[in-house]
């Protein structure tokens, strides 16, 4: 899951994005409140977490200005404004959770798995195995049963069914893909996306040329069509 981390205060960005990488998250960092904007913009992210005193424009108003365009992703205030007026605040903006500095740092990645929980209860109930008709896959050990029996998938095969899995029924786009599966920073061409989506065709589609669960969606991504 990749989490975007806004603090300025550089030794304590660096403390924290260190221990949210070491639990497996993908941390993209700000260190003021415009950069921070434009890259929640420009890419996917399933949990902020969002100080309130920033250079530019304030916590406050990157909250307010992403509930605007976006009610789902949780936001968590991390801060030294500790009044029960600035909680209440941050709240009323649409804050899943309000976490004060100083803060232990184990409570604050319970305070992140429990928000990214409650956001996600569907996707934490599946994130093992899920099955669909005759098929499942495993996403512990990534083997999986298609048509023609079990297969072997590998790390990258696994890592993009889960998330069109994840995000089933929804058109999720190649940028999003991309950032989820390669990371941000190492893009391959689309057409490597192609390949695996006509790869699970070939896996899981009685029919690869009119394929019944992985749809291209010209010009945008892909999804997965899957209704229990």
């Amino acid at each position: 899951m990749r989490i975007l981390l806004v603090e300025d205060e550089k030794s304590l960005q660096e403390v924290i994005a260190l221990n949210l990488r070491m639990e497996g998250y993908e941390v993209i960092v700000a260190g003021e409140g415009k950069t921070a904007i434009q890259l929640w913009s420009d890419q996917h992210f399933d949990l902020i977490l969002l100080d309130v005193m920033l250079p530019g424009v304030d916590g406050f108003s990157i909250c307010e200005q992403i509930r605007l365009r976006d009610e789902k992703t949780p936001i968590i205030f991390l801060t030294a404004k500790d009044t029960p007026q600035d909680r209440v605040q941050g709240l009323s903006l649409g804050a899943d959770d309000y976490i004060n500095k100083p803060f232990h740092l184990q409570e604050l990645l319970l305070r992140i798995k429990n928000v990214l929980k409650r956001s996600n209860p569907e996707i934490e109930a599946s994130l093992r195995q899920f099955e669909f008709d005759d098929y499942w896959v495993n996403f512990g050990n990534y083997t999986a049963r298609g048509k023609d029996g079990e297969i072997n998938l590998t790390k990258k095969e696994a890592m993009l069914l889960k998330l069109l899995i994840e995000r089933r029924n929804e058109v999720v786009s190649r940028q999003e893909i991309l950032q989820a599966v390669w990371g941000y920073d190492v893009f391959p061409s689309t057409r490597t996306i192609d390949n695996f989506i006509l790869s699970f065709r070939k896996y899981f589609e009685e029919n690869p040329k009119n394929p019944r669960y992985f749809k291209s969606i010209r010009g945008v991504g892909y999804r997965f069509e899957y209704s229990d």
